[in-house]
């Protein structure tokens, strides 16, 4: 029997999958976090992104979605990206910072 994706062999909670739920909330607010035009929360949300990246996988691996599995690293490799990009932006003066994020400099 499976009540919100928790199930019960022989009368005892499944707990890994428990883990799907703090999982889905840390990649909503990551992905929240991210939409900011702050820096700091931008850094805050690609943390939360690597942290959904592991909860994810932990999920996974025993469960063999090895799709998801292989799909949260190449993530994570994407928000370390996005990390130090985001890094750069902080530490560079107000001016190119702000031309580095504006639309005239996005190439569109």
């Amino acid at each position: 029997m499976a009540l919100f994706g928790y199930r019960q062999w022989e009368g005892h909670l499944d707990l890994i999958d428990l883990l799907q739920w703090p999982a889905m909330v840390t990649t909503v607010l990551a992905a929240w976090l991210i939409g900011s035009l702050k820096p700091r929360r931008r850094m805050i949300g690609f943390v939360c992104f690597l942290l959904s990246n592991l909860l994810w996988v932990l999920w996974g691996w025993p469960r063999e979605a090895w799709a998801l599995v292989l799909l949260q690293f190449c993530l994570a490799g994407m928000n370390l990206r996005g990390l130090r990009k985001n890094e750069k932006l902080r530490a560079a003066p107000a001016g190119e910072a702000a031309a580095a994020v504006s639309p005239e400099s996005s190439g569109h």
